[in-house]
């Protein structure tokens, strides 16, 4: 153990190398995301058959992501991560595969299965920031999970302009060429991935270690968890809403498709000094102001119905999504032991895509029965929440080491 943290620049030269292909994953994968986030809401109004049933499809991408997580750690676990990576990026093809199809044929049920596999794909690309800190040392991991994240600001480029460029290709099958050109993208990440180093875990790797009740019993890991499940289902809400609502409100596809370019830029962007900035000020206190901002989001929201408000409403969720998701993934490392990594993240994704999963079944119906304001008002007792989960952590704590 002394030598593993004695050899903690050797260590980093390995986690520094699996960064940059991960950062490139996550770039390729987001844009896979930003297709269906892009697209999902208009495509299940068009094929539903029921307007309040138009973000479903979306719902079952959220769905999917909470499925696929507690399998990818067991995967992981058990033949190493990279076995994991391929199997997500073979579900990310054969999602662009059926969705095309499902556009062809007008069929909302194949696009809701297509929409699923997309989350299963999800489920495993949320496991690159955690496999960015296997190898890395203590001091280089709050940068190595923020360096792989910083890869989703390519994905708010790419995504949305693969929208934009290939949309109307096929008349009338809006977006099928997407999903096709998604494919492509889906293997292109297999490709990078296939040369993380990420070996199956050594048999010492796979056993001792307290038991997972144990440690998601601790209030800093509950804290953590439920700030990371709040950051990511306020900002789903907004997301998932904002095309549709922009819709019914008159506004143009192209302004729906720079509204979520730029809020997926607006995620992924501050990653290049998220890192730093947990580093000098805390996990906990960047986690806390990334919640502020999402409230300020919703108030962006329920200020007006232009374009502007929606644009401005978007980036400024999107950006603290990332303070306080970067900050809460950094608060979970802090709760396990190496041994016990693999299973504690897989749980705590469990936890926040299955919230996010609950949460995001209801947008649609928020937005169909009650409007736009209603879907934003949503996001203030939910980020109050998190944010007295995280004060008691820290008062637990404080009074645990006096």
């Amino acid at each position: 153990m002394n030598m593993h943290i004695a050899d903690g620049a050797i260590d980093d030269t390995v986690a520094r190398a699996n960064v940059r292909r991960l950062a490139a994953a996550q770039a390729l994968t987001g844009a896979n995301a930003a297709v269906i986030f892009a697209t999902g809401s208009i495509v299940g109004a068009t094929l539903a058959p029921d307007i309040s049933l138009a973000t479903l499809p979306l719902s079952i991408f959220m769905l999917g992501l909470a499925a696929g997580t507690l399998p990818t750690g067991m995967i992981s676990q058990a033949f190493g991560r990279r076995t994991a990576f391929i199997a997500g990026t073979g579900c990310g093809a054969l999602c662009g595969v059926l969705a095309a199809v499902a556009i062809l044929q007008g069929s909302f049920i194949l696009f809701c299965v297509a929409t699923f596999l997309g989350g299963l794909y999800g489920a495993v690309s949320q496991s690159y920031r955690f496999a960015a800190t296997d190898s890395a040392s203590a001091a280089y991991r709050p940068k190595a999970i923020s360096w792989v994240m910083a890869g989703g600001v390519f994905a708010g480029v790419l995504g949305p302009q693969l929208v934009q460029w290939t949309m109307d290709i096929w008349p009338p099958y809006l977006f099928a060429v997407s999903f096709l050109v998604q494919t492509i993208v889906a293997l292109v990440a297999m490709a990078v991935l296939a040369g993380v180093n990420a070996p199956k875990p050594a048999p010492a790797q796979m056993t001792g270690g307290r038991p997972l009740l144990e440690i998601v019993r601790k209030p800093r890991f509950i804290a953590a968890a439920l700030c990371g499940a709040v950051s990511y289902t306020a900002m789903n809400f907004l997301m998932t809403s904002a095309p549709l609502a922009m819709k019914f409100c008159g506004l143009s596809l192209s302004d729906s498709n720079f509204g979520i370019q730029w809020h997926i830029v607006a995620m992924f962007g501050p990653s290049f000094f998220t890192g730093s900035l947990i580093s000098r000020f805390g996990a906990a206190k960047v986690a806390v102001a990334g919640l502020i901002l999402e409230a300020a989001a919703a108030v962006i929201g329920l200020s007006g119905i232009t374009a502007m408000h929606f644009w401005a409403g978007l980036f400024v969720v999107g950006v603290g999504w990332n303070f306080s998701f970067v900050g809460a993934s950094a608060l979970i490392v802090e709760t396990h032991r190496p041994q016990e990594g693999k299973k504690v993240q897989a749980f705590n994704d469990f936890i926040v895509f299955g919230l996010v999963a609950i949460g995001s079944f209801s947008s649609g119906q928020l937005l169909a029965s009650y409007g736009w304001s209603m879907v934003n008002i949503v996001v203030f007792p939910a980020v109050a929440l998190a944010l007295v989960g995280l004060g008691i952590a820290a008062l637990m704590q404080r009074r645990a080491v006096a």
